[in-house]
């Protein structure tokens, strides 16, 4: 199913609070806009990886990522439906810092025939130097379209 720019903002909507993994983590839409995306974590102690540091899990990072990778995309082709992950590398660059939100920004920066090619990364509220980056590729047509 086509949106059109006037439907973008209620489909990113739908895409955070409708998508169960993200309403149970928490996912905060930011922004959107053609091809761009940024979406949010705030920090809660059932998130930390480790109640001694206090940090969010390197999971939840990982899902965020995905998600405003996934954002980016639909923002770009403007059409709703499937598009899985068919790559995803996450490199770490440094923990986040501790009791922090996490807000994740994704560019669709290729779309081909059939991939979508993504970049993103996450930062911390201290911000600074990212606390992840992220390289992804996603399937195109995967509805049969």
């Amino acid at each position: 199913m086509e949106f059109n720019e006037s439907q973008l903002d209620q489909v990113a909507r739908d895409m955070v609070m409708m998508a169960p993994q993200a309403a149970a983590l928490g996912f905060e839409l930011v922004s959107v806009e053609t091809g761009r995306g940024v979406m949010r974590v705030p920090w809660r102690e059932a998130l930390a990886g480790d109640p001694d540091t206090a940090v969010i899990a390197g999971g939840v990072v990982t899902t965020l990522l995905d998600h405003v990778c996934g954002l980016a995309v639909v923002s770009a082709v403007r059409e709703l439906g499937t598009t899985p992950t068919l790559d995803l590398r996450i490199d770490y660059m440094r923990p986040a810092a501790p009791r922090s939100a996490i807000t994740a920004e994704a560019h669709c920066y290729k779309l081909t025939r059939s991939i979508a090619f993504v970049r993103a990364q996450a930062y911390d509220d201290k911000g600074g130097e990212p606390i992840a980056t992220a390289q992804a590729a996603f399937m195109l047509g995967a509805n049969g379209r």
